[in-house]
């Protein structure tokens, strides 16, 4: 199971040239250049403690927009007991049903699975298919703005990914991502089957990468619990 994943290497060396909506917008690059400042491009799994939110691109709120939200699906105000940070796309039907209705892209140019990173040849940037689950504001704190939570999707492994695990995130090409972030397109069957389908090119095109540091899960990699 994917337990990490980031943008480039920093602001420089990334540049903040996605140019999926509404990336390229001064709002969400604030976000994101915020995010790279903190976090150093790499998307940390919610913690016990730890703030540590990551931006994802959803139409949630009734526009499409990049927002920070928790990478573990939340149940009211609190993190899930049970693992709750990567979902199988073979049971979103039925484990994430719910969750399956509101959905996100996560915005990467590389993933790590048991100290092995991945990228695309170029090292292009690419987006990651993720359910979403609202999180209610803390007790006596009706007045905070709505947060968000999230699970990265998992597939059947392709391509180099194979040799490591048999899961990967279900790396989405930009024509379906109108599709899978449409608020008013049911998380169904057909969604799911055709999402699996557009993945499949995209996923086998991931090439080995040298992961070091805490994307290589080291002393710094997120706490699980």
């Amino acid at each position: 199971m994917c337990a990490s994943y980031g943008l480039g290497g920093g602001l420089g060396e990334f540049g903040l040239t996605f140019d999926l909506p509404p990336m390229h917008e001064p709002e969400s690059r604030e976000v994101i250049a915020e995010w790279i400042r903190s976090s150093g491009g790499t998307a940390r799994i919610t913690g016990r403690r730890a703030r540590n939110l990551n931006p994802i691109i959803h139409e949630g709120f009734g526009e499409r927009r990049v927002d920070p939200a928790w990478w573990w699906l939340h149940i009211g105000a609190d993190p899930a007991p049970f693992s709750a940070f990567n979902s199988r796309d073979d049971r979103l039907l039925r484990s994430w049903r719910d969750a399956f209705q509101r959905r996100a892209i996560l915005p990467a140019s590389w993933y790590v699975e048991k100290g092995v990173r991945f990228a695309l040849p170029g090292d292009e940037p690419f987006g990651i298919a993720a359910i979403v689950s609202p999180v209610a504001p803390a007790a006596g704190r009706p007045e905070e703005p709505p947060l968000l939570s999230y699970s990265m999707v998992t597939r059947a492994a392709v391509g180099r990914a194979v040799e490591t695990h048999p899961r990967m995130p279900m790396l989405l090409p930009r024509e379906s991502y109108a599709a899978w972030l449409d608020p008013g397109r049911p998380g169904d069957a057909e969604l799911l089957a055709a999402s699996v389908r557009a993945s499949e090119d995209l996923g086998a095109a991931v090439v080995v990468r040298e992961a070091t540091g805490p994307a290589a899960g080291g002393s710094d990699a997120a706490t699980l619990f």
